[in-house]
């Protein structure tokens, strides 16, 4: 199933996207983890030291591979050049799959190493100032939606992505990539003011929206929240000292994190589950076309001289059958 954690900046949502894939690993799930925020934080999240952080792929700068892979033979793709962010899978389409290994997670994954297991970790790469003036993050950020588009996954698999702040997680089709998006809001006017614009893109496409209170510290600030977001919030996180003790570089082991929390991040993983039960894999495509179309119309057809509506695959339909049948080559 596909995660996205999103919110404003500073809500804290690249510290619970970190504490949900640790709590994921200690329950023996396989984990891909994919930093898409335009200020790359995760790795670090994840206990990766600066040098470590620093030496990560950005995902951009194997878009080329990355399509030429997921092209494969599929006959209604001329050529890799002529693929863009959105295009679907078709018959003859290679598919991502979070166990296996293949030239995409070769050159754009790294192994991290936590308490209780290993996860993979890709990065779409952090917005330079070279970038400034030629590109936009959008375009880093396409790789990430391309492989979402091509990724097959299974019920008990997680890909969690830690989303860019802000609206802009909503400026592209990606956000109906996800069987859950967890919203991660502070307490205040701001936090809840992005949720509410949140929910009026999630609602329009059926996407499963929840609400994670963080940085509650009373009454108060939950009364506040459960007013503001109603149903929609799921739980909320309070204080943490192992935060505080992860954030100084020296966490102690997983187990310690707080009862309550581990509560929390259990209650974010049953959400999942259910919602990626009732996921609706015609649906799913279905969205998936209507954006690349979309795109294809105001900018691809032009910017690749292509009629780009034509590689759309009527008869395909991406499903869990796919999940165990690996073309890795």
């Amino acid at each position: 199933m596909k995660i996205a954690f999103v919110g404003k900046g500073g809500s804290g949502k690249t510290t619970l996207s970190s504490l949900f894939i640790r709590h994921l690993t200690a329950n023996e799930a396989p984990v891909l983890a994919v930093d898409a925020d335009i200020n790359q934080h995760l790795g670090a999240a994840l206990g990766l030291d600066d040098a470590e952080c620093a030496a990560l792929p950005a995902m951009g700068a194997h878009l080329p591979l990355i399509k030429e892979y997921l092209r494969g033979s599929n006959p209604r793709i001329a050529s890799a050049e002529t693929m863009i962010k959105t295009t679907p899978p078709g018959a003859g389409s290679r598919l991502l799959r979070i166990r296996e290994d293949n030239p995409v997670y070769d050159a754009c994954a790294r192994p991290v190493t936590l308490d209780d297991g290993e996860i993979r970790l890709m990065a779409t790469g952090p917005f330079t100032e070279s970038d400034l003036g030629v590109s936009c993050y959008h375009s880093k950020v396409g790789a990430v939606e391309l492989c979402l588009n091509h990724l097959v996954d299974g019920p008990e698999e997680f890909v969690v992505v830690d989303m860019t702040a802000g609206s802009d997680s909503f400026a592209s089709g990606m956000f109906t990539r996800f069987d859950m998006t967890f919203l991660v809001a502070e307490p205040t006017r701001k936090g809840i003011s992005v949720y509410r614009q949140y929910k009026d893109y999630a609602r329009d496409f059926g996407v499963a929206l929840k609400v994670v209170g963080n940085k509650v510290r009373d009454e108060d600030d939950l009364e506040f929240l459960r007013a503001e977001a109603g149903d929609d919030l799921l739980v909320t996180v309070g204080h943490s000292d192992w935060v505080r003790a992860m954030e100084k570089g020296r966490p102690p082991r997983f187990e310690m994190l707080e009862a309550g929390n581990r509560l929390a991040l259990q209650s974010l993983q049953n959400a999942a589950e259910d919602s990626y039960a009732h996921r609706d894999w015609e649906r799913y495509t279905r969205q998936m076309v209507h954006f690349h179309l979309k795109n294809a119309e105001s900018w691809g057809n032009e910017r690749t001289g292509a009629d780009l509506a034509s590689q759309v695959d009527p008869a395909f339909v991406l499903s869990e059958r796919y999940a165990e049948v690996s073309t890795a080559s």
